[in-house]
């Protein structure tokens, strides 16, 4: 059986959709039914990790699904930019009802990102890249959503914002995803009286092209990983987006201010 198109003729935006997690959740929205925002820094990112389109573009996938799409290649973390990216959409489709912010990631810090020595420098970027596009992104739909007192907003956060590593590593991502999942709780309690639900996703290990072209996939790495993982296996983009599904349908009318692990039972957690 196929997916149901329970998402018929509604407008989705998906931030960083050009690759891995992004596109899995973009792809999971056409095929539901919604149109789809499609928001990058370059919507060619699917080139820089090797990973393999059924189309020219994410944008192409998705019309290929029978719904439209709206390539938007803009820096979240920019108000200006995020405020054209809204209007277009407006201009676009005439509303939203989903939003995912998905950009992010641990682009920076790696060996000197212990929580005592982190650069500061650091910690602005990493912030910027995870918390602050979050907050635009959301503000900027929630002005949309308000007017039309309906709504969806899923942020992505990660089990790093919900444990600590032992010995403090990886301390400014950290940081920025648990800010990312109490913005969720903030924001949710907020918006409710518009009929509009927040949640938070927080993936633990995934396959993505980019963790794939990282290491993650290699045998070691892997024995390491799968041994703390209830499931016994590292997750899968698709794995992430069905549960997209579940927080932008009705079968979570009566969810909000959540954040939900994915993450296979993710056993240090």
């Amino acid at each position: 059986m196929g997916i149901v198109r329970k998402l018929e003729g509604k407008v989705a935006m998906v931030t960083g959709g050009g690759r891995g997690l992004g596109r899995a959740y973009v792809l999971r929205l056409a095929q539901l039914g919604a149109h789809v925002a499609i928001n990058d820094i370059s919507l060619q990112a699917h080139k820089e990790y090797d990973e393999e389109l059924t189309a020219p573009t994410v944008a192409d996938e998705v019309e290929a699904l029978g719904v439209k799409a709206l390539p938007l290649e803009a820096d979240a973390t920019d108000a200006d930019q995020v405020a054209g990216m809204f209007e277009q959409i407006e201009d676009t489709f005439g509303r939203l009802d989903i939003l995912v912010n998905n950009a992010g990631g641990v682009l920076r810090g790696g060996d000197r990102s212990w929580a005592s020595t982190a650069p500061i420098d650091d910690f602005d970027f990493i912030m910027d890249v995870n918390l602050r596009d979050t907050l635009l992104c959301c503000q900027g739909a929630a002005a949309i959503m308000k007017r039309q007192r309906s709504g969806r907003i899923v942020n992505i956060g990660s089990q790093a914002g919900m444990h600590a590593h032992i010995g403090g590593s990886g301390a400014p991502y950290a940081i920025a995803k648990a800010a990312v999942i109490q913005y969720t709780r903030v924001l949710a309690a907020e918006l409710g009286a518009y009929n509009i639900n927040v949640n938070c996703m927080a993936p633990a290990w995934i396959l993505s092209s980019r963790a794939i072209a990282q290491g993650r996939n290699s045998d070691e790495t892997r024995t390491g990983l799968e041994s703390q993982i209830a499931l016994g296996r590292l997750g899968m983009p698709e794995d992430v987006a069905k549960v997209l599904e579940f927080l932008v349908t009705d079968l979570s009318d009566y969810v909000t201010g959540q954040c939900l692990s994915v993450c296979g039972g993710y056993v240090l957690f």
